[in-house]
């Protein structure tokens, strides 16, 4: 699977590129025909002086996309929140496709 990573305006470090290549990769495990992901990470509040973080992750699969995103202090906890709902997304839509 292709991940994308795109930080709106400001530069990511390594680290956290390599964890999100990691725990995106690791959705492989639950639907194999995954086409690519493209995780967006931004600051939301930008006028105040604590800013939240948000990620943003589309995953591409035949047929369909599916979108969520989730905001925290952190990108690490943004990250892990939008991973166990697009979980949940995928198990959902393998129902479907089943009945």
């Amino acid at each position: 699977m292709n991940i994308n990573i795109q930080s709106i305006q400001f530069k990511t470090d390594s680290k956290l590129t390599d964890l999100i290549n990691k725990k995106v990769g690791k959705l492989n495990h639950y639907y194999d025909r995954i086409i690519d992901a493209e995780v967006f990470l931004s600051f939301e509040n930008q006028n105040t002086h604590i800013k939240d973080k948000s990620v943003q992750i589309k995953l591409n699969i035949p047929g369909k996309s599916l979108i969520v995103k989730e905001t925290s202090k952190k990108f690490e906890e943004a990250l892990d929140q939008a991973l166990a709902s697009l979980k949940k997304q995928i198990g959902r839509y393998k129902e479907k496709i089943r009945n």
